[in-house]
This record gives C-alpha cells, sequence and structure tokens, in this order.
C-alpha cells in the first residue's frame, strides 16, 4: 500500500501564527488540491496528521474544527481528490500526550488504522515536529517551504535525508514520476 502522511496548515493550506480558527480563514495553497487529487489518481491513500492545539488552548471547538476539515473535503472534492482519513492532536502544546508532534503518536494509529508499516513512506510538512514524528516511525521526511518551511529549512536538527521542495504540488509531481 502506497500512504502518504500530509500536515494540514502550512502544507494544504495557508498557516496562520495566530491559527486557523474558522472555516472562512481556511485557504488552500495554490496547487495543494490539485496534488491531492494526482495523489488519489496515482493510487495512494492520502492522511493528514495535524496538530491543532487551538481546540486545547479555547481558541475553537471540536465543531469549529469539524467545520474547517468539512471545507476543506468539500473543496478537495470540487478538485478531484479525497482523504483517506484525519488524525488530529487536541491538545495544547504543554500536553504529555503521546499524539502531539513530534511524538510519533498519530503515526502510530495511521500504521494501526490501515494496518500498514509506515517506513520509507513519505510524511510531508512544513515544521520540522512534522518531519520528526514521521520519521520516528520510519517515514521518509518531505519538507515543503510554504507556510513555516522556509524557516524550518534552516534547522540544524532537520532529519537527515529530508528532501527539500516549493510545495506540496512538487513532492507529489516528484512521487508520482
Amino acid at each position: 500500500m502506497k500512504i502518504i502522511v500530509l500536515d494540514r496548515d502550512g502544507v494544504i493550506n495557508q498557516d496562520s501564527d495566530q491559527f486557523i480558527k474558522s472555516p472562512e480563514e481556511w485557504k488552500p495553497i495554490p496547487g495543494s488540491l490539485e496534488a491531492i487529487a494526482r495523489l488519489n489518481e496515482s493510487g495512494w491513500r492520502v492522511v493528514i496528521a495535524s496538530n491543532q492545539s487551538g481546540v486545547g488552548r479555547g481558541l475553537f471547538d471540536m465543531d469549529t474544527l469539524n467545520a474547517i476539515n468539512e471545507k476543506m473535503v468539500k473543496a478537495l472534492a470540487q478538485a478531484g481528490g479525497r482523504l483517506d482519513a484525519i488524525f488530529f492532536c487536541p491538545h495544547a502544546a504543554d500536553s504529555t500526550c503521546d499524539c502531539r508532534k513530534p511524538k510519533p503518536g498519530m503515526f502510530r494509529q495511521i500504521a494501526e488504522r490501515f494496518n500498514v508499516d509506515l517506513r520509507g513512506q513519505p510524511v510531508v510538512g512544513d515544521s520540522l515536529r512534522d518531519l520528526q514524528a514521521g520519521v520516528a516511525v520510519g517515514c521518509a521526511p518531505y519538507l515543503v517551504l510554504t507556510g513555516k518551511g522556509g524557516k524550518t529549512r534552516l534547522d540544524p536538527d532537520l532529519p537527515e535525508g529530508t528532501q527539500i521542495f516549493p510545495d506540496l504540488a512538487a513532492v507529489v509531481a516528484q512521487i508520482t514520476a
């Protein structure tokens, strides 16, 4: 099975230091929805793993998070694409949970849900913690320069072997070629 794990904010949609707190604030990065549709057409299972500490911080509630994700799913369907699952950590940054990236808990849940070994499967993120969580379970790290990626690429702790691309569309062009 070909499965790819994507971060949401900064990879699929525009990110904000003030969090994406409403469906109105969710805006796709140009080309990202079409890139996911291309993954689908190429036989990839597409899964999101996203920290959503805005829930734990009380900035928005689960209904709002669901509405944001629903907007994303509908926009993706209009582009001819779909997601196989959305995993998220609703806990605040100071939480001791195992699901908040850079911890690999969400990735272990994905592996269990899809009964797949994630070793060698791509993880695409714009932040160090996205890549660290995936690498902890053996994923191949792909950094996009959208969102926080421009700053992240300068981090000395970038996992060894990280491939760097301008955006999700460029990653998809590479892995589906």
